[in-house]
C-alpha cells in the first residue's frame, strides 16, 4: 500500500507542475525574474513566516506525542531564526531595515493564506493542521531540488535555491512527512479526506503566493 503522503503528493501533481511552469519560478534559474519581484516576494515571505511559525508552535502544543512536540517547537524556532537570517541577508543588500519590513502590509494573497493556516491551527484537529502546513515544507524542497539542476546566474537567487535544495532542509521535510504518515495511520477515510483537502488548498496557495509576487500584487481599492 502506498504511504498516505504519497497519495497527498500525487493529488497535487497538476498544481506542482503549474508551480514549476510559473514565470516567477522559472525566472529564478534563467535570470529573467525581475529583482523587484523577488524583493517583493522575500518581504512578503518574511511576513508569512511570522504566522507560519505560530502555526508550528500550535502544532507543537497540540502534538499527541512528545517527540512530535519537540520537532514542531524546534521548527517554529527555525522558521523565525534561521529563515530570518536568510531573509536578513537579502534585506541588507537591498538596504531595507527591520522597521520597514514590519511596516509593510500583507498582500491580499498572503493575508488569505496565513489567515487560512491560523484558522486550521486554532480550530481543527492536529492531523488537519499537518495537512495544512505540509505543502510549504514539501513544495519548497521539491522546487529547490528541481531548480538546483540548472542553478542561477543571479547570486541572490542561487542562495535561495541552495537553501531549499540542501540536505539539511531535506531532513526537516522528511521528518514532517514521517509524522504525517504516522499521525493518520489508523484513521478512517473520512478523517484522512479532511487532511487531503487542506493539503490541496494550501498547495494552491503556494502557487498563488508566487503568482502574487510575480504580479507584485496590491490591494485593488
Amino acid at each position: 500500500m502506498p504511504r498516505f503522503t504519497e497519495e497527498l503528493w500525487n493529488s497535487i501533481a497538476d498544481i506542482f507542475a503549474a508551480i514549476l511552469a510559473h514565470p516567477f519560478v522559472r525566472g529564478l534559474t534563467d535570470g529573467s525574474l525581475p529583482e523587484d519581484a523577488f524583493r517583493y516576494y522575500v518581504v512578503q515571505d518574511a511576513l508569512y513566516l511570522r504566522d507560519y511559525a505560530r502555526c508550528l508552535a500550535l502544532a507543537a502544543a497540540r502534538s499527541p506525542r512528545d517527540p512530535w512536540c519537540e520537532l514542531f517547537a524546534d521548527h517554529a524556532k527555525v522558521a523565525l531564526v534561521v529563515e530570518r537570517s536568510l531573509h536578513d541577508s537579502f534585506f541588507r543588500e537591498w538596504g531595507l531595515s527591520p522597521e520597514e519590513i514590519a511596516a509593510t502590509p500583507y498582500a491580499p494573497t498572503n493575508l488569505a493564506y496565513t489567515s487560512y493556516l491560523l484558522r486550521i491551527a486554532y480550530d481543527r484537529p492536529f492531523e488537519e493542521l499537518l495537512g495544512a502546513v505540509l505543502p510549504c515544507y514539501w513544495i519548497y524542497w521539491e522546487v529547490g531540488k528541481h531548480l538546483e539542476k540548472a542553478g542561477s546566474p543571479n547570486p541572490l537567487y542561487q542562495r535561495w535555491i541552495a537553501t531549499y535544495a540542501s540536505e539539511e532542509y531535506a531532513q526537516v521535510v522528511r521528518a514532517v512527512i514521517d509524522v504525517t504518515d504516522e499521525a493518520v495511520a489508523d484513521f478512517p477515510e473520512g478523517r484522512r479526506a479532511a487532511v487531503r483537502a487542506h493539503f490541496v488548498t494550501t498547495s494552491r496557495y503556494e502557487w498563488m503566493f508566487w503568482d502574487a509576487a510575480w504580479r507584485m500584487e496590491s490591494w485593488p481599492v
